[in-house]
């Protein structure tokens, strides 16, 4: 009977997608775009009313989870077996990968700081530098060796970029404790790179303009660096790094305690497997609500467009991601592609990414592959150009209106771009404020959140933008459909792994991180 089902259903596709092609004109082929009429067939197929069925579901499993579907609880784990049930009996080679996430840190003993040589002097405990959290634990006694830092300080803060590049570790001794200066990137990329060069620990110092000289308390959410780091106030740096071969000992006594949860991983039957076509949105919610527009919107849509894509034969493979730890720090995205090896990051050609896409107070955000809006993070790798503009055709041929949004670092392509895969998609905002001239185009409310439930509680399945939700969701399966089957405007992985952009945007930016 299932089989049954399956063949009615697959008839029904095929023909809803084959149908339009018994209207178009004998190609001269400069005239026929036989993927964009089968991206549109199937774009019509993916409808805002059976997308929202799906967060009805979600709605349910967080009310009977204490409302909530964040990572680590029942609510997660339940959203995860619906959606791969769905996928299954849709034919999807189904699987999942795990991933880490902290529960808890603790720190059992204030950090030390001291300087050995050329001259014995203890650093005090808060007032001349502080743990930064998720440190690992460690006692290191080696020498400091500046890191590309800015001295004398510059009069303009974010002018430093001590750290955030591998390049300027050149010269760096292993074993060494790294001194890095606050500035324009994340901490966690300076700390990566520290990593990666060999450092036996790691000493930040604030940048050094007025209200940037003291040390403060943040959250560096990477646990798994296996060295202490701590950031000092910026007299502590000067002085540490004044004379060269300077030795400290660094001490930081704590723990991190790691719990566990999933990534899901829905293959399609079709296409060519060296030559994925990849789509994510992540699954997990916040503790604090359901999470139904952030990110149940982006989840659903994806689903909805992989159970209507199953039954037709695509000439690539498509590749469906629901992530998990999102909002704990893009882990999930992070460790999936940090555990692919070269071969297999080079078969994924892109990566489109759908997170929030049905904002109450919305406004269609399309990632600004090719920088034309000259803010932040700067272009996606060779092709986000591409993908950026075949999301506007999709909007312009409809009268719909759209807007570039940086590639700021706020969710899952982070890890794609920064392994040289080029990625774009759609957002409708988050906490941030709609214009005057924004609500002009898009309607809604000037002054107002994007998303008033951003976070909270009340982010419910009544705090969905209908017209949005299918507006959007059908843009999703137009996009994810036409790259199922062409992928003449995106460069090939071999090429583009040998001129990798210098995209910096991993993960948010936000002040206090950086």
């Amino acid at each position: 009977m299932r089989l049954r089902r399956n063949l009615v259903r697959t008839a029904t596709l095929v023909t809803a997608v084959t149908l339009p092609l018994a209207f178009t004109p004998p190609a001269s082929a400069a005239t026929a775009d036989i993927p964009d009429v089968l991206a549109n067939a199937l774009s019509s197929q993916v409808k805002g009313k059976n997308v929202k069925k799906h967060l009805d579901r979600f709605q349910q499993i967080a009310d009977a989870n204490g409302g909530t579907r964040a990572a680590g609880t029942p609510g997660y784990d339940a959203s995860l077996a619906y959606v791969r049930d769905k996928l299954r009996r849709a034919g999807y080679k189904v699987s999942t990968t795990d991933v880490e996430f902290p529960v808890n840190w603790e720190e059992f003993s204030p950090s030390v700081l001291q300087q050995v040589t050329p001259e014995a002097k203890t650093y005090a405990n808060p007032a001349d530098f502080v743990t930064v959290i998720s440190s690992s634990p460690g006692d290191v006694t080696a020498q400091v060796q500046v890191v590309d830092a800015v001295i004398p300080v510059p009069g303009t803060p974010n002018t430093s970029t001590a750290g955030c590049e591998a390049a300027d570790f050149a010269g760096f001794v292993p074993g060494r404790i790294a001194l890095i200066q606050r500035g324009t990137c994340p901490f966690v990329d300076k700390a990566t790179n520290a990593k990666a060069a060999g450092a036996a620990g790691v000493i930040f110092f604030n940048e050094g303009q007025p209200g940037r000289t003291d040390p403060f308390v943040f959250d560096i959410r990477e646990w798994r660096f296996g060295f202490p780091i701590v950031i000092a106030s910026t007299a502590v740096g000067l002085d540490l790094a004044d004379t060269p071969g300077t030795t400290v000992r660094l001490k930081v006594d704590a723990k991190t305690t790691v719990g566990q949860t999933k990534n899901l991983i829905a293959d399609s039957l079709w296409g060519k497997k060296g030559e994925v076509v990849m789509a994510g949105a992540h699954l997990d919610s916040v503790t604090e609500g359901p999470g139904i527009n952030d990110n149940g919107s982006g989840s659903a849509a994806i689903l909805e467009t992989a159970l209507k894509l199953a039954y037709l034969p695509t000439k690539n493979k498509v590749r469906f991601a629901f992530w998990g730890a999102e909002e704990l720090g893009l882990l999930g995205s992070d460790q999936y592609v940090a555990g692919l090896s070269q071969a297999e990051r080079d078969k994924i050609r892109l990566y489109l990414n759908f997170d929030m896409v049905a904002s109450p107070n919305d406004v269609t955000f399309l990632y600004d592959g090719d920088d034309s809006d000259a803010e932040g993070a700067g272009a996606g790798p060779a092709g986000s150009a591409e993908i950026e503009k075949l999301f506007e055709k999709f909007y312009g041929k409809r009268g719909l209106g759209f807007k570039g949004t940086d590639f700021d670092g706020r969710s899952d392509y982070g890890a794609f771009i920064a392994a040289g895969i080029p990625a774009g998609g759609i957002f409708t905002g988050a906490e941030g404020i709609k214009t005057a001239e924004e609500a002009a185009v898009f309607g809604g409310t000037a002054d107002a959140p994007y998303d008033p439930c951003y976070h909270a509680a009340c982010d419910s399945i009544t705090n969905i933008n209908a017209a949005a939700l299918d507006r959007n969701s059908r843009a999703i399966g137009y996009s994810t459909a036409f790259y199922a089957y062409d992928l003449s405007t995106i460069p090939d992985r071999d090429a583009a792994s040998l001129a990798r952009s210098a995209a910096t945007a991993k993960r948010a930016p936000e002040d206090a991180a950086r």
